[in-house]
């Protein structure tokens, strides 16, 4: 069987707060539920959460690459675009 491993660029939205927090994954499910459950200290002040988009890459260096370029200057005005 082939291995079908992900990695995922993830864009979170403050419900409280106007933050968006730009992270990068293997476990997208597990991620999110760290950040909302205030697991994860760079976020914490910032939970709950909202998912409000992802994307998913074969190579890592590809989706490091993007969440590099989300955390940019043109990237969040990108994002705030989407």
């Amino acid at each position: 069987l082939i291995n079908m491993n992900f990695f995922y660029v993830y864009v979170l939205q403050s419900k409280k707060k106007n933050f968006i927090y730009v992270g990068f994954t293997t476990n997208l499910k597990r991620r999110f539920l760290e950040h909302n459950n205030s697991e994860e200290l760079s976020t914490k002040a910032y939970a709950p959460f909202d998912l409000i988009f992802y994307e998913a890459y074969r190579n890592e260096k590809d989706a490091k690459r993007r969440e590099d370029y989300f955390k940019t200057t043109k990237g969040t005005v990108t994002l705030k675009q989407m």
